[in-house]
């Protein structure tokens, strides 16, 4: 009789161990302010702590579990660029499980609602603030804020061995790693990190399968001579404007942007540009009521450097608006980091860009009740809220990102490049062109996708695993634009489905 009754506890103390449930109970959130329903599936959210120092960097993490099959979806990480941004960007403002609708009066806490197009109806979604210093990540070491590519990727990939510690249950589902605008290279990087941990028998071992970027900052080069096409193609400027800057610079506006008879041509297409919303070309571009645009020297030194914040709207609660004037400070070497189009701004620099009304996920992550329901430190501990923070310095450290993805691409892991096609920001034009760089074959020459029984866009597919798509009419952040397009593709390309 007692081997039976012991038999029968340890098969009961398994499936509590391997069951949903083994979850840490203490990130379990049973509530949130704004929200009045039932959560369609399991929330969890606090700090790891990745140096085994409690003053060290903790970083803040919130899990959706899947509204579909928790057990068998893909786990996937979703990153947040600038960098300095919080992935509460993406939860609150693009595809995370609720929709956002401003209290009333402005101010208040707003309310939450159902999202339709959430990602978490197909997938398990792990939001987290990286690098430490950013959203709710902190450390009681200041120090810790200065970083870099290389020590995110490393420090992200430690997380993910201790997340999956703590979250037995999903060690076997298929993982992916997802990103926008700077996590063009935050997400090759840690995808690199997680394949060569695989490779050193690292425990847990990650069923890593692939990644996705959209919009993504990638290689100044190509980044930096995408724009001037694009904006000719778009009839942002004139056929005389750009044949002269073509001639002037030509063709390479990276590689020439500081020569003078380039430069001087580069201020004509500056020039032309100001006002234009760069996140979306045809959404309005808000700006502050005492602004004047047309004779703003800070605005036209602000055109494409900013990768962080979204703009207009096509959900059914618009909540961002766009204007121009807040500083933004970027510490990496300009001509390094981002677009290098604009030779005038110094490394380091104070630099103005476009900035946003960001006001509804501000009031709610600096709620204290809101703090309190998902394990936020409060802040006094963390500081506060902020999309984008200038409290981290960041050194671009890890150059362009394409030999990372040939290397990654060459293992045989999956990729998905997407852009949406309105983005001045980080064009299509530039993200076309990378990836055509690598040199693969074409195995599904270029045609359009279907979504809702309209052309949604474009895509073509490479041999070794490798996917460019474009989504029509959407601006830098994609889902936030096109939700219903972007859920479409996005369960396609996980079920490795054609899109």
């Amino acid at each position: 009789m007692g081997k039976p009754k012991f038999l029968f506890l340890f098969i009961s103390l398994c499936s509590i161990l391997f069951s949903s449930d083994a979850s840490p109970p203490r990130s379990l959130v049973t509530q949130l302010p704004g929200f009045d329903g039932t959560f369609p599936s399991k929330h969890y959210s606090g700090y790891i702590n990745i140096d085994g120092n409690p003053a060290g960097k903790n970083l803040f993490y919130y899990f959706v579990v899947s509204e579909r099959s928790p057990a068998t979806d893909p786990v996937v990480l979703w990153l947040n660029g600038g960098p300095g941004c919080s992935s509460f960007d993406g939860f609150v403002y693009e595809h995370g499980p609720f929709s956002f609708e401003e209290g009333k009066p402005k101010g208040s806490l707003p309310k939450l609602h159902l999202n339709a197009y959430t990602w978490t109806k197909v997938s398990n979604i792990i939001y987290l603030d990286s690098p430490v210093g950013v959203g709710f990540s902190y450390s009681k070491d200041p120090t810790k804020y200065k970083t870099g590519d290389q020590q995110t990727s490393a420090d992200t990939h430690t997380f993910l061995l201790q997340w999956f510690e703590q979250f037995p249950e999903f060690i076997s589902n298929p993982f992916y790693i997802s990103g926008e605008s700077f996590a063009g290279i935050y997400v090759p990087t840690l995808a690199s990190q997680v394949a060569k941990g695989i490779k050193n028998g690292e425990k847990p071992v990650i069923n890593f399968k692939g990644y996705m970027v959209g919009n993504a900052v990638t290689d100044p080069k190509f980044d930096g001579d995408a724009l001037v096409p694009f904006a000719h193609g778009m009839a942002l400027i004139s056929d005389d404007i750009y044949e002269e800057a073509r001639a002037a610079c030509k063709g390479n506006y990276y590689s020439n942007s500081e020569k003078g008879h380039c430069n001087s041509k580069l201020v004509r297409v500056r020039e032309a540009l100001v006002g234009i919303n760069i996140y979306d070309i045809l959404e309005p571009c808000y700006h502050s009521p005492d602004a004047d645009i047309l004779n703003s020297k800070s605005a036209n030194s602000s055109l494409p450097l900013s990768f962080q914040q979204l703009g207009m709207t096509k959900k059914p609660l618009p909540v961002r608006k766009r204007m121009f004037g807040r500083a933004w400070p970027f510490e990496a070497p300009v001509r390094d980091g981002l677009v290098p189009l604009w030779p005038q701004l110094a490394a380091g620099s104070r630099i103005h860009v476009p900035c946003f009304d960001d006001n509804v996920a501000s009031t709610w992550l600096n709620d204290k009740a809101v703090r309190e329901a998902i394990h936020a430190e409060p802040e006094s501990v963390t500081g506060r809220w902020d999309l984008c923070t200038s409290r981290i310095q960041y050194y671009h450290d890890a150059g362009s990102m394409i030999p990372y993805h040939r290397n990654l691409t060459m293992q045989g892991y999956r990729v998905l490049v997407f852009s949406g096609d309105h983005d001045m920001c980080v064009p299509f034009t530039g993200s076309q062109a990378w990836t055509r760089s690598l040199g693969y074959q074409i195995v599904a020459e270029w045609r359009p996708w279907i979504s809702n029984s309209q052309v949604a866009g474009y895509v073509q597919g490479y041999d070794h695993n490798l996917t460019f798509l474009t989504v029509k009419g959407a601006g830098h952040t994609v889902p936030e634009y096109k939700p219903g397009e972007a859920l479409d593709f996005y369960s396609r390309w996980l079920e490795e489905k054609p899109i």
